[in-house]
């Protein structure tokens, strides 16, 4: 591996997180000159202009015939966003989740996980299977405008505090510089992907390992840089209900949106490895079903939840380091982690879960005596 080679990474990847944020911030003004909420931008706009990298990768990553690449993306940055991002974000401080998160957007994000898992059961997700998954993206942004009807005060200062004042709907004389602004991210975003991903490609072959395995590990962390960017920052300024909600809305949107458009726009739909189908996708699966318990429990992630997901992170990059590498260490790394490890790890979710049901729950004596209040 040359350094031409590291060089073409590293500017690949600046461009592609500069990309983003010339995209969202311009996208975000040019919708509040036109009037539209901020609340709609946030949760549209916003969510599609951090999930841009993972879309302009997966899509050239196909084109190209790398179909592994934009499958490991994908998945990649979905795992990474739950075990790396989300679990460094609840280190900086503990995290709310909002009520909506344990409504309704937690259980889509499992159900589109799983949906990689069905649809990509035959080896290929078909063009008309990925027109499928992006209009469920389409329908998911329906609901978000839908619910922006309930947006206060509060929502608006709190987006001003993280992308700056948005301008007035009159301000005309500035939409010129907002859609510049978005072909500069865009230009940034398709320049960044080519790069990123020759380098990518070259890197694999220097190493001896699967373009899978580098886009569930470099690209996958590269390309999720605009969400932890996002969510430790909102962290560290206290908006902690922004971090949690950045992530998984990010992830639904690169399974409908990224993964969908890139199966439907490519002639033969994206290929889905064996290797992805029996361990990457159930792992991001498994990720998806441990959010249910630590979000329920106190409808926050606490410090140490944070650092148990920083630690299966780990986990998980050594796994495949090793499984690329057929090092002798498989021997007996892979039976500690499925028999000793994951075990310990759901049982003490369990016992969490079930405490923090216990706590909500009021006291039968309590409950007895609002009944006897009522009927009297």
């Amino acid at each position: 591996m040359t350094l031409a080679t590291l060089l073409l990474f590293a500017f690949g990847l600046v461009l592609l997180v500069v990309g983003a944020e010339s995209l969202v911030r311009g996208a975000s003004r040019l919708a509040a000159a036109a009037g539209i909420s901020p609340l709609v931008i946030g949760l549209t706009v916003v969510a599609f202009g951090t999930s841009a990298p993972e879309l302009a990768v997966s899509l050239k990553a196909s084109l190209s015939g790398v179909a592994d690449l934009a499958v490991g993306n994908v998945v990649g940055s979905n795992i990474c966003n739950v075990l790396l991002i989300l679990g460094l974000s609840a280190l900086v401080a503990p995290l709310a989740v909002a009520s909506q998160l344990l409504r309704f957007d937690v259980w889509i994000m499992l159900a589109a996980s799983v949906a990689v898992l069905l649809l990509g059961w035959n080896g290929v997700i078909g063009r008309l299977e990925g027109a499928g998954l992006f209009a469920a993206v389409l329908l998911y942004t329906a609901w978000l405008i839908r619910q922006s009807r309930r947006e206060t005060a509060e929502v608006r200062a709190e987006f001003e505090r993280e992308f700056g004042e948005l301008p007035a709907a009159a301000s005309r004389r500035l939409w010129p510089v907002y859609v510049l602004q978005v072909l500069v991210g865009l230009g940034g975003l398709v320049l960044g992907a080519r790069w990123l991903l020759i380098a990518a490609v070259a890197m694999a072959r220097a190493f001896g390992v699967s373009e899978l395995v580098i886009g569930l590990t470099v690209i996958a962390v590269g390309t999720s840089l605009p969400e932890i960017a996002a969510s430790v920052v909102a962290a560290i300024r206290g908006e902690r209900d922004i971090a949690v909600g950045n992530i998984v809305g990010s992830n639904i949107f690169n399974i409908f949106c990224v993964l969908g458009l890139t199966a439907a726009v490519c002639p033969s739909g994206v290929p889905v490895s064996p290797t992805a189908l029996a361990f990457d996708i159930p792992v991001m699966i498994a990720v998806a079903i441990v959010c249910v318990p630590v979000f329920f429990r106190d409808q926050r992630v606490d410090r140490y939840e944070g650092l148990l997901f920083l630690v299966y992170y780990v986990i998980y990059t050594v796994y495949l380091i090793l499984a690329a590498r057929h090092h002798p260490a498989l021997a007996w790394f892979r039976p500690t982690m499925l028999y000793v490890v994951l075990p310990l790890t759901a049982v003490g979710l369990a016992v969490a879960t079930g405490r923090g049901v216990a706590r909500r729950r009021p006291p039968a004596d309590a409950a007895q005596s609002a009944n006897g209040a009522q009927s009297r």
